[in-house]
């Protein structure tokens, strides 16, 4: 299996709720270098797994639409605790919807799998990995 990895990071505010996230119930900002891995069993023609320059694009426009925002206040996220393991698949599902879409180029439809990986810090992350 061939990977291409591409990084990334964003800045967000949310709050959880239950009794198991103690302190972090209030609200609270986290910092996330994010991965986002693209997988597939064989190269292209161009003997690449997928256009790097987009998949850049792509994982910046979908942490775009969170960064730097209170995630408590968007509507797709009432009623979900927005852990970083909820994060990560939210992420790697908008980011196989961009390559359904065409938006990582025509060499994309081989990919088969997306990992994501949110790092919370140099010690702790969690992810989500996802057929195509």
């Amino acid at each position: 299996m061939y990977s291409v990895t591409v990084r990334d990071h964003m800045m967000i505010a949310h709050s959880f709720r239950g009794a198991v996230f103690g302190p972090a119930q209030a609200l609270h900002g986290a910092t996330f270098v994010v991965d986002a891995t693209f997988k597939r069993p064989e190269l292209d023609a161009d003997d690449i797994v997928v256009d790097i320059a987009l998949a850049t694009e792509q994982l910046r426009a979908v942490l775009g639409a969170f960064n730097l925002r209170n995630l408590d206040e968007l509507l797709e996220f009432q009623g979900v605790n927005t852990t970083t393991e909820r994060l990560a698949q939210v992420i790697a599902d908008r980011l196989a919807d961009a390559v359904a879409d065409g938006r990582l180029g025509p060499n994309a439809d081989g990919l088969s799998g997306i990992v994501v990986t949110l790092h919370e810090s140099h010690i702790a992350w969690a992810g989500y990995e996802r057929s195509l």
